[in-house]
């Protein structure tokens, strides 16, 4: 069940050293590119500045869907699982909506995850662009 003192939002009970360490690799990656690439180039410049960080983590992670009990054929792909602790969702969009952190909210109930980050690389800023769940 999600902790309703926090409300999902970004809170200094919620920051860690490793969540610190994803949001400087995105800003870094953003202070390079900018924004208006697609979501894929992203992922890819944040993989290598995560390696480059010495972090280990997972690309277009498979989440198997059960309903019911029974496997279902469909199933979700998350951008980038770090440490196997952190849920990292990339959007380029021009602002986050609600929907988004439902997605993110719907993967860390799905793989029994506590945090996750949504970065939105479609902004001017990148700081403006970070959203940090946890449930």
């Amino acid at each position: 069940m999600m902790r309703a003192e926090t409300n999902h939002r970004d809170t200094e009970t919620q920051r860690d050293p490793l969540s610190d360490k994803i949001i400087g690799a995105a800003i870094e990656v953003h202070r390079n590119l900018g924004p208006g690439l697609l979501e894929s180039i992203y992922e890819q410049c944040l993989a290598h500045e995560l390696e480059a960080s010495g972090l280990t983590f997972q690309r277009q992670v498979e989440i198997l869907v059960i309903y019911k009990g029974r496997r279902l054929d469909a199933v979700y792909r998350v951008d980038l699982v770090v440490d196997q602790e952190i849920i990292v969702e990339l959007k380029c969009v021009e602002r986050l909506l609600p929907i988004h952190e439902a997605q993110l909210l719907t993967y860390l109930r799905m793989t029994n995850l506590r945090k996750g980050l949504l970065l939105n690389f479609n902004i001017p800023t990148m700081r403006a662009g970070i959203k940090r769940m946890v449930l």
